[in-house]
């Protein structure tokens, strides 16, 4: 189905641009175009009934969801992607798919937030127990005769403390348990998730991906063991993504091995520079030499995103809120991954290890604009902290 140029040997950089394409099949157009489809023709009853067509029905695919799949899979090089409508589906899709009634999900401390709202809620209710584990520690003891899965997030959600991904998967299948990950934070380009023993392979579409704040939507990848129980539970339980969210997100993937070196080297510039402020009391950025994370990230991985946190000196509210709400470039906001800067508080939740900080954390998504530009904006921004002291 794709372009006769395949990925082959070729660089990341190189087959994020090919993957998935089907020029061929749309008359030479270089995207796929946007099928808008739930009705799907046959031409007979015997065609109909024997499911001769690659596209059955839209809700099981078109050839739009089909060329962001195979790109996503080609980059993750897995078996099979299937895409949801949001991250934190993705993340419930991919545990619903390995665990049900009467197993047992370790999840690690520092995940997503609404993904231990997802645990804590709406798992307990279908039978499936949650208990979660430090993110820097030995998971055995925390393992359970009935853990049938592990879940990863590295860097953690807020805090950004490395896992030992390797050394995790080794334990988990070891005790017959799969390995999920939310990899959302490095993408396939910067962490290959499924090669360092991952079996699914969980993205926040909505946020490199997609990379212009406009798309919801989620995708998860599965190696060869995982990947006929995915389809089977993405299948049976109905999710679709619409044409037009697959299309934007399709385009952004296009260019976002670009635009992570640019969040990357715009992240780091701002890291160092509030590293060096009287104000700060430190930086979570494992990409940052000193970082308790740094020589796993150093590693394993191939780069950094644009996303960190920083600790402030104990401060009181007023004076944070000064600092925030004047800054210019950058925008008060929840999500990451867009072209835009952001920055947030980061309200920490843990249940079995703890994050001490005397002062306030905040997590900036470093942007595509000027470094020196938003380097300026905070100076101003921490003049007004002072002030407000």
């Amino acid at each position: 189905m794709t372009d006769d140029k395949g990925p082959g040997d070729d660089k990341p950089e190189t087959t994020i641009v090919a993957a998935g394409r089907m020029s061929d099949a749309h008359f030479g157009a270089v995207n796929t175009p946007v099928y808008r489809a739930s009705t799907i023709l046959f031409p007979s009853l015997a065609a109909l009934e024997n499911r001769t067509q690659e596209y059955p029905y839209g809700r099981r695919g078109t050839p739009t969801s089909r060329s962001l799949e195979e790109a996503i899979c080609t980059l993750e090089g897995g078996a099979r992607t299937v895409l949801v409508p949001s991250g934190l589906n993705a993340c419930a899709t991919a545990i619903l798919a390995v665990a049900g009634a009467g197993d047992h999900l370790l999840m690690l401390d520092s995940c997503y937030e609404p993904s231990r709202d997802f645990c804590d809620k709406v798992l307990a209710r279908f039978g499936v127990e949650t208990s979660y584990y430090p993110p820097t520690a030995d998971i055995t003891p925390y393992l359970k005769p009935n853990t049938k899965a592990v879940f990863c997030e590295s860097p953690g959600s807020l805090t950004f403390e490395m896992q030992d991904i390797p050394a995790i998967a080794r334990i988990a299948h070891a005790h017959g348990a799969s390995v999920l990950m939310d990899n959302t934070w490095a993408t396939p380009l910067l962490f290959p998730a499924l090669a360092h023993g991952v079996d699914l392979s969980i993205q926040a579409v909505t946020k490199y991906i997609g990379g212009h704040a406009d798309v919801n939507m989620g995708a998860i990848t599965a190696n060869k063991d995982h990947a006929a129980r995915l389809v089977q539970y993405h299948g049976t339980t109905g999710l679709a993504c619409g044409g037009d969210d697959i299309f934007l997100a399709l385009r952004g993937l296009r260019t976002m091995a670009v635009r992570l070196k640019r969040h990357q080297e715009t992240a780091m510039k701002l890291a160092l520079w509030l590293q060096a402020r009287p104000e700060v009391t430190r930086i979570l950025y494992p990409a940052l030499p000193g970082d308790p994370g740094h020589a796993l990230w150093k590693r394993d991985f191939k780069g950094a995103c644009g996303l960190f946190g920083f600790e402030l000196k104990p401060a009181p509210k007023a004076a944070v809120a000064a600092f925030v709400d004047g800054l210019a470039h950058f925008g008060i906001g929840w999500s990451w991954g867009g072209f835009e800067s952001l920055i947030s508080p980061a309200h920490i939740k843990r249940t079995v290890s703890s994050f001490p900080a005397e002062g306030p954390i905040l997590r900036i998504h470093a942007g595509l604009e000027d470094a020196d530009d938003l380097i300026a904006d905070l100076d101003k921004g921490l003049a007004r902290l002072k002030e407000h002291r």
